[in-house]
């Protein structure tokens, strides 16, 4: 059986500070706002969501190998 994490610690890139985040398991997270720099972190290239991008640890449907956030509007939503 698989072990799912549910916590990842988040980095943001712009100031290195980290944070142990929750990770949803229903939906994806497509912005995130750091809690020392106040930068609003997006999902980078490929990635589905900050976790993905950010994180020590990818977002649960991807632990299980399973699509994940495959809506036809997720580049739209990046962009924001």
């Amino acid at each position: 059986m698989l072990d799912i994490k549910l916590k990842s610690v988040v980095i943001c890139p712009q100031c290195g500070y980290k944070k142990e985040e929750q990770m949803p398991t229903d939906a994806c997270q497509y912005f995130y706002e750091c809690g020392s720099c106040k930068e609003i972190l997006r999902p980078t290239g490929t990635d589905c969501c900050v976790f993905c991008s950010y994180g020590s640890i990818p977002c649960p449907p991807i632990q299980k190998n399973s699509d994940c956030c495959s809506s036809p509007d997720i580049e739209q939503i990046k962009s924001i």
